[in-house]
Order: structure tokens, then C-alpha cells, then sequence
């Protein structure tokens, strides 16, 4: 045998072998790339699949700066690192929360709308860390098809990225709140500390929701345009235009299968009620939030490797 040919028979070898270790979920020996996000690459048709998670968690957790520099980039993009734009992001807020007490106060005047025009707020600021977070995530991997097309890193970090978004416009919304809070007669209680948890637990669950929709969005490009709806919709049957507790008893268990009923309600009684939260709706939440964590990741990262061909 030449020496060309017993070149040319290793080399197979050798693409045959990486090939298997690329179908089966396994990484590349050391010696080919440093980590799962290394420099060099073998394109092969998509196999869906998870990779090793302890090793992209990892990788995840060493990179989540960029996720937040991402973040950044997308908050000074939109002028909220400005004076107007921060005016704006406190503003834009309050006004849709007093359009919706307008409605709603035509319909049920209530004896303290001061007091429901706070609860109003206080959810709807709330509620739109999901929304937020959902909306920008269904659209994180489209709109990063050239970071992903040209850069290595997990993509899980876009959609986190537009959660990390939601999180820090919500952060400014709650000084409203308590203007009205206190203009409402409230006062402060060591109970409204439960208020951090409940974030957490909101937090935790649009972040499986943003990488739930930005997977979906790849696959169904019309979901953007229907998503503001779905969105509406839900807030709609959530306890922000009504109270938890001005809903009949016989059907506070069919309310609890809508995640954010169980989360909204526990902030409710934090803020507006200045008590801490029914257990069991906070284990109800809890699980919600879990739930949707470790179901959106899964489905992100079981089709990850499948954004470059499809975007």
C-alpha cells in the first residue's frame, strides 16, 4: 500500500470515528477541540438530542456574561439607558395600567379604587416580566442568526438574555407601585419580604417560557405575530383585573391550571394585603416554575444544533 493511500485510510478512520462520537453525543477527544464550543467543527445532518449537561451547563455558566452584555446591548438599543427612555420605561407602565382600571372601574366600581388601582399595577408589572420575556425570546435565536452562524458559544444564552431584559425593566416599575401603594393608605410589613421569592419563582418561569417560544420560533415563524395575543388572552384570565379573593371557591381549582393565577395571587396578598402567602400557593407556583424551566431548556437544547440550518 502507497503512503498516499495509508493517508488517506486514516484520515477516514479518524472523520469516521469523530463522526460516531458526534451521532452518539460525546465530545470530540482533547486533543481535536478544548470544550463543546471549540474552534474547530464538523457540520453532519441534525440529530436531535441532548449533549452532555453537566458539560454545557457548565459552559453556560462560564459564558453568562455574555448574556449579559447582550442584554445591555439590547436595553441601550432602545434608548432606556437615556433619561427619556427611562422616563418612558416608567411610564409607558403606568399608563397601561390606568387604561385597564378606566375599564375595568367602569364595570365594578369598587369601594377603594385607590387600593385596586395598586393591586392593578402591581400585577400588570409583574405579569410583564413574562410577557416581556416571552416576546423577546421568541424572537432571541431569529434575530441572533448571525451570532449564531459565526460565533460559538450555547445558544440557551439568548433567550436568557431576553429575560435578564425583562428582569431589569421591571426593577424600575415597582417605585410607581409604591407610590401608589402608599397613596392608597398601605404601609410596609415584613411579609411584603416574600415579594423576592415570588419574583424568583415568576423569573424562573419565563425563562423556561423564552426558551420554550425562541425553540418554537425557529420552527413556526408566524408565532411572533400570534404571541402578543396568547399574551393578552392569559393576563385576561389571571388575578390582575380582579382579586384572588373575589373568586368563587367551586372554581379557584380550574383558575390554578393557568401558572401565573398561583403567582400573581401570593403577590397580591404580599403587597396589597400586607400578609404572607397561602402555602399552597406557593408550592403550586413553585412547581409551575420548575416545571417550565426544565421542559423549555430540554426542548431548547435538544434542537439547538438544529438553528444554523433552519435560520
Amino acid at each position: 500500500m502507497s503512503t498516499t493511500s495509508a493517508e488517506e485510510s486514516k484520515a477516514k478512520g479518524a472523520i469516521a470515528a469523530e463522526r460516531e462520537a458526534l451521532e452518539e453525543g460525546h465530545l470530540l477527544p482533547q486533543a481535536n477541540r478544548d470544550d463543546e464550543y471549540g474552534e474547530r467543527h464538523v457540520y453532519l445532518p441534525h440529530k436531535v438530542g441532548l449533549p452532555p449537561m453537566g458539560h454545557y451547563l457548565d459552559l453556560v455558566w462560564k459564558r453568562r456574561e455574555f448574556a449579559l452584555e447582550l442584554s445591555r446591548t439590547t436595553m441601550r438599543a432602545k434608548h432606556f439607558d437615556t433619561a427619556f427612555g427611562q422616563l418612558w420605561l416608567l411610564l409607558n407602565p403606568l399608563l397601561l395600567g390606568l387604561v385597564y382600571f378606566l375599564l375595568v372601574d367602569l364595570i365594578r366600581h369598587h369601594p377603594r379604587p385607590l387600593s385596586f388601582f395598586a393591586h392593578l399595577l402591581g400585577g400588570l408589572f409583574l405579569y410583564q416580566v413574562l410577557q416581556t420575556a416571552a416576546t423577546e425570546g421568541s424572537n432571541s435565536v431569529v434575530r441572533g442568526g448571525g451570532l449564531i452562524l459565526n460565533t460559538a458559544f450555547p445558544r440557551t444564552l439568548l433567550p436568557l438574555a431576553s429575560v435578564a431584559t425583562s428582569f431589569k425593566r421591571f426593577v424600575p416599575t415597582m417605585i410607581i407601585f409604591f407610590i401608589i401603594h402608599f397613596a392608597a393608605g398601605g404601609g410596609l410589613a415584613l411579609e411584603m419580604l416574600w415579594g423576592f421569592p415570588i419574583v424568583v419563582m415568576v423569573t424562573v418561569f419565563s425563562a423556561g417560557v423564552a426558551m420554550f417560544c425562541g425553540a418554537a420560533q425557529v420552527y413556526f415563524r408566524d408565532l411572533s405575530s400570534f404571541l402578543p395575543y396568547l399574551l393578552r388572552i392569559w393576563m385576561y384570565i389571571s388575578p390582575i383585573l380582579y382579586y384572588w379573593k373575589d373568586v368563587p371557591a367551586h372554581i379557584r381549582h380550574w383558575l390554578l391550571l393557568n401558572p401565573m393565577s398561583s403567582m400573581l395571587a401570593s403577590w397580591s396578598q404580599v403587597l396589597n394585603q400586607e400578609k404572607a402567602p397561602d402555602p399552597n400557593l406557593m408550592l403550586i407556583g413553585t412547581a409551575w416554575a420548575i416545571f417550565a424551566l426544565i421542559a423549555g431548556a430540554l426542548f431548547f437544547i435538544s434542537r439547538e444544533r438544529d438553528f444554523a440550518v433552519r435560520i
